[in-house]
């Protein structure tokens, strides 16, 4: 077996042994998660994760090429794959609102809504794919077009808007989703969520390389790449992810989906310094 399953997660500056124990046990906040609402520039450090030892084992240590190569082979390893059905109800449980358990969170306008109002219609949630389909033409079919790691609840109408989009700067507000900037080539998502767009998409382009029928998924710096198996722009996505470190919500996504999904996770949720050692 690649991993051991562990139910506590935490991240913590990459130390180890009496060092690591001395300095939290001096600095407490050094082991408090990041949470929403702090949108302002970070440095994105080394941490330590409870799976560094089991589930990340064959990638510590490793940079570049050898780095996502080894990611690649432990997200692809071992993993459940769920029909485009199903992932009404697993989306119910990874993006439950912690203050109601009875809805979801909007990834887009951040509105809480209810679990029972996912559909088609006017003002209803759908699932939205973040690496937008057409980018590779996966569509719906199991795999990409049903990997949880990037599909996410969205306004319908917002959904629409946003389209096979590229991620970027600039453009006119989403009248329906306020912070939501569009225009005719690129979205740019409201800052709450800005890294967690651009973790999902870091991770569709290392767990899809090729196999499987599916096309070989990259990030590039473009917008406008159309049915082309590539969704940019790669710079505006690094800041994104340094600048909006991983939420405890993020978190506890990426949780659920291993411990009661895909069994997989996203390791720029895990590693955030990871993306650098990647892209540079």
């Amino acid at each position: 077996m690649r991993y051991r399953r562990v139910t506590r997660w935490q991240t913590l500056p990459l130390l180890t042994g009496v060092a690591l124990a001395a300095l939290v046990a001096q600095n407490p906040a050094l082991a408090a998660g990041s949470t929403r609402g702090d949108h302002q520039s970070t440095q994105v450090q080394a941490s330590y994760t409870a799976y560094d030892d089991t589930y990340y084992e064959d990638a510590i240590g490793k940079t570049g090429e050898s780095l996502r190569t080894a990611l690649h082979q432990i997200i692809s390893t071992d993993t459940q794959k769920l029909s485009y059905s199903q992932v009404w109800d697993a989306l119910k449980a990874t993006d439950e609102d912690p203050a109601n358990p009875a809805n979801v969170v909007l990834l887009y306008t951040g509105r809480s809504q209810s679990k029972d109002s996912n559909g088609g219609g006017a003002d209803q949630w759908n699932r939205e794919h973040v690496w937008a389909k057409s980018h590779g033409d996966f569509g719906t079919a199991t795999g990409p077009g049903t990997d949880i790691h990037h599909l996410r609840p969205t306004d319908v109408s917002v959904n629409s808007t946003r389209g096979n989009k590229d991620f970027d700067l600039g453009g006119s507000e989403v009248e329906e989703a306020p912070g939501n900037l569009t225009d005719e080539d690129s979205f740019e998502p409201r800052d709450e969520v800005k890294g967690d767009v651009a973790r999902m998409i870091f991770y569709m382009a290392v767990r899809y390389e090729g196999e499987d029928g599916f096309a070989d998924l990259e990030v590039n710096e473009k917008v406008g790449n159309g049915s082309n198996p590539f969704l940019g722009r790669l710079s505006v996505l690094r800041k994104w992810s340094a600048e909006d470190a991983p939420s405890d919500f993020e978190k506890r996504r990426n949780q659920v989906i291993f411990d009661k999904y895909q069994h997989n996770r996203n390791p720029f949720i895990d590693h955030p310094e990871w993306v650098d050692e990647i892209w540079k």
